[in-house]
């Protein structure tokens, strides 16, 4: 007899070019050959050049990085102007939450009792409970007054709160945890939360009209604001993550306005359910399952025509729990680029292929010159150090005043998107302009190169073909909201 779990894996078997691979076009190779080669031959001409040209390497990162800014900088404009109230066009969807939790009883509270305090409650809330043993279950039971319904189960509605459920699962990861808990939900949308994530008090009503407004919306990411720790290590993180995030999300509009948006949040999005299901739900197999998911959903409609949307929600707001250390920080961004590396390599038939629109022809090529950014970053700053300390004046003092320009451009656009990013939000309380100008000038030499080094570090994991998420210690929300 055929079981929902398995109905759900053919679907992933039908939909995923990791499971049914397809001819990889000889356009995605040429593309992903070239920005590989592009680097070596950039990088060799350090050790035969002796003006600036020697310097290749971090001429063309700048360049690059110049080109994105200056790309994102036209596709924002419309931000100035007041955005258009969107109108249902039909009636408001359910809407479902999903918090899957492992071991996550220190904020579990904090995270459920902003659901519960919403302007819009959800229909259904379930705690998709991936095999924890740190007194989730204690907790579940005696705050929140649900019965413990045996591994596999659902429980009955909350005696407390009627809209929360109990989804115990033996431990799986968080793909297969968000999977069955979809599968036993009967809402038209279902949001994703993480355990460590606070939503604002009109988050799911902001979700729930986005998705009334659009029909063809299949995916809404919230914007999110990081949170870590109270120790001087964890206001360093938070002041850098700030405002990379108010820039990230700046640029994931603009790739939104250019209908090639792939990168939403799974700490805090919301999907149209029956679309997920369609396609097979979460990929357990992949490190960063709600970036494959869009790449797969973004797939499937252009194969069958049917122009589902993806679209970023400027009202939806929430704060989640970020990496305050260095080890946590790489951990995450090893696994981000690790996932990021995976999911490019899996839909590489997509890479250049004008039958996937602006997603194939400019999205995914931009993408595949990011799989070796970090390359570029890193041999960049270490060809500067190697000529400075080696005494190639001619070749540092030069570098010197591209880096200057370079600074004044990211000074620039970084005062660019904290306005665009207030105009668009509401939310001036997180960002200030002399932090964020101050940040542009340090974090070239700091924060910068330890993304870059994570991402090198993800390059290894997937190389390795390693899968583990690692141990991330959650502090940053405990610190700020008790529950």
């Amino acid at each position: 007899m055929d079981t929902p779990l398995g109905s759900l894996d053919r679907a992933l078997a039908l939909a995923s070019p990791r499971i049914s691979p397809v001819r990889t076009p000889a356009i995605s190779v040429m593309i992903h050959g070239g920005v590989m080669v592009l680097w070596l031959v950039l990088f060799a001409r350090a050790f035969f050049l002796h003006g600036v040209g020697a310097w290749s390497t971090g001429i063309a990162y700048v360049l690059y990085d110049t080109l994105l800014l200056l790309f994102v900088a036209w596709k924002s404009l419309s931000l100035m102007k007041p955005l258009p109230a969107a109108s249902a066009s039909r009636p408001t969807p359910t809407l479902g939450v999903i918090v899957a939790a492992h071991n996550e009883a220190a904020v579990l509270p904090i995270t459920l009792n902003a659901l519960l305090a919403q302007t819009s409650v959800p229909t259904q809330i379930v705690i998709a409970d991936d095999g924890s043993t740190d007194g989730t279950a204690q907790l579940l039971a005696s705050r929140f007054g649900l019965v413990d319904p045996g591994e596999g189960r659902l429980s009955e509605p909350s005696s407390l709160y009627p809209a929360i459920r109990w989804l115990r699962l033996p431990h799986g990861g968080k793909a297969r945890a968000l999977n069955a808990a979809m599968l036993v939900m009967t809402t038209d949308t279902v949001m994703t939360v993480d355990a460590d994530t606070l939503l604002e008090p009109q988050a799911c009503a902001a979700m729930a009209d986005a998705f009334a407004a659009l029909p063809k919306l299949v995916v809404a990411a919230g914007l999110l604001s990081p949170v870590c720790s109270r120790t001087m290590s964890g206001r360093f993180f938070q002041w850098f993550q700030t405002y990379e995030y108010i820039r990230n999300f700046v640029s994931r509009y603009a790739w939104m306005r250019a209908h090639s948006l792939l990168l939403i949040s799974g700490a805090f999005a919301c999907f149209r359910r029956d679309a997920v299901l369609t396609v097979g739900g979460f990929d357990p197999d992949c490190l960063v399952e709600d970036y494959e998911l869009i790449h797969r959903l973004r797939r499937y409609s252009f194969d069958r025509g049917l122009d589902w949307d993806v679209r970023v929600i400027g009202t939806a707001k929430a704060r989640t729990d970020a990496p305050s250390t260095l080890p946590s920080f790489l951990r995450q961004r090893r696994r981000w680029f690790a996932g990021f590396l995976q999911t490019q390599y899996w839909y590489r038939s997509m890479i250049g292929n004008r039958r996937y629109g602006t997603l194939g022809t400019l999205m995914l090529p931009v993408k595949a010159f990011d799989t070796v950014q970090p390359l570029y970053g890193l041999a960049a700053f270490g060809l500067l150090l190697a000529f400075l300390f080696g005494g190639r004046f001619t070749i540092v003092l030069p570098v010197l005043a591209i880096i200057l320009l370079k600074i004044a451009i990211d000074l620039a656009f970084q005062a660019w998107s904290v306005h665009l990013y207030r105009r668009w939000s509401g939310d001036s309380s997180t960002s200030s302009f002399a932090m964020a100008l101050l940040a542009s000038v340090i974090e070239p030499f700091s924060f910068q190169l330890m993304r870059h080094a994570g991402a090198t570090l993800g390059w290894v994991y997937f190389l390795l073909k390693r899968n583990e998420w690692g141990t991330q210690h959650r502090v940053g929300l405990n610190a700020g909201n008790e529950p």
